[in-house]
C-alpha cells in the first residue's frame, strides 16, 4: 500500500504487528533478516523514512511531518491495534517521540542502540572527547544534505565507511542526512524541545558494547531495567546488531516478544 506517497510493505501474519523504523542510512530493507524471523508468528510492516528515497526530490522532511507518517501508517497498515515498534538510530528518535505522543496506538517498543542520546546524563558521560565525536560525524553529514549532489553523496559515503556501516554503498545518498540538517543547520524548521523517552509501556533496548561512545547513558538502562515488563541486554557488536549477530537479536526479540 501506499501511504502519504510512501510504500508500507506488510508481510506475514498473526494479530499482532510490529511497526519497524530504521535510521541513518538506511532504507526499509535493514530489516530484512527480522521479517524472515518474524513473519510466520507476526505481521511486519516496514517502509523507507519520507527523504532517505533516491526516487524522490531532496528536501527536509519536517519533524512534525515525518511523525504524522508513522502515525498514518500505524492506523491505516493495523487499524484498530496498539502495535510493537521496532527502532533503530534516527527510527527510534522519531518512534520514542511518537510514543509518548501517542500511547493509545503503541503497546511495546523495542529500541536499539539508541537510548536518552543527548540527555545532560548522556552528555557527561561523553565527556568532551565523545562529544566532539558525536558532533563531528553529525555535522558532517549535514553539511554533505546542504551541499548535495556528487560532492555530498561521496561525503555521506565517506562517513559511512568510516564507521563500519553494513548498507550498500550504493543505496546510500546526501538526502538522507536531512535529520543531521534538521538538527545542527535548522532546515525545516530545526527541532522542537524534546523529552527524554520514559517509556510507559514495556520496552525492550538492545545496544552494541564495541563503540567508540554510547548512544544512552548508565542511569537511563539501569532504570529501564528495573521497570515491570522492560529487559536491557548488550551485545558484543557496534551500531547496526541486526545485521552483525541477526541470529542472536531475532533470538532475543522473540524471546521478549513472547514473554
Amino acid at each position: 500500500m501506499r501511504i502519504d506517497g510512501i510504500e508500507v510493505i506488510v508481510e506475514g501474519a498473526g494479530p499482532k504487528a510490529i511497526v519497524m523504523v530504521h535510521g541513518w542510512p538506511d532504507t526499509h530493507r535493514l530489516w530484512d533478516a527480522q521479517v524472515e524471523a518474524m513473519k510466520d508468528r507476526y505481521r511486519c510492516v516496514r517502509f523507507t523514512l519520507p527523504g532517505f528515497d533516491f526516487a524522490g526530490p531532496k528536501r527536509a522532511v519536517p519533524f512534525a511531518e515525518v511523525l504524522e507518517t508513522i502515525q498514518h501508517v500505524v492506523e491505516q497498515a493495523c487499524p484498530g491495534e496498539r502495535v510493537t515498534l521496532l527502532l533503530h538510530d534516527w527510527g527510534c528518535f522519531f518512534g520514542y517521540q511518537f510514543a509518548m505522543r501517542h500511547p493509545e496506538l503503541v503497546e511495546r517498543v523495542i529500541g536499539v542502540d539508541i537510548g536518552d542520546a543527548g540527555s545532560r546524563q548522556n552528555r557527561a558521560e561523553l565527556g568532551f572527547r565523545g562529544m566532539l565525536m558525536v558532533v563531528g560525524y553529525q555535522v558532517w553529514l549535514a553539511l554533505a544534505w546542504r551541499i548535495g549532489g556528487r560532492v555530498g553523496d561521496a561525503m555521506a559515503r565517506w562517513m559511512a565507511r568510516a564507521i563500519r556501516c553494513p548498507a550498500d554503498p550504493r543505496s546510500i545518498g546526501s538526502q538522507m542526512g536531512y535529520p543531521y540538517a534538521v538538527r545542527w543547520l535548522g532546515a525545516a524548521g530545526g527541532l522542537e524541545r524534546l523529552r527524554v523517552f520514559n517509556p510507559e509501556c514495556p520496552m525492550l533496548f538492545l545496544y552494541g558494547e564495541r563503540k567508540p561512545f554510547m548512544f544512552h547513558s548508565r542511569d537511563w538502562i539501569e532504570r529501564l531495567a528495573a521497570r515491570p515488563g522492560c529487559r536491557v541486554i548488550a551485545f558484543a557488536t557496534g551500531h547496526w546488531i541486526m545485521v552483525q549477530k541477526p541470529r542472536e537479536f531475532n533470538e532475543a526479540l522473540l524471546a521478549w516478544l513472547r514473554s
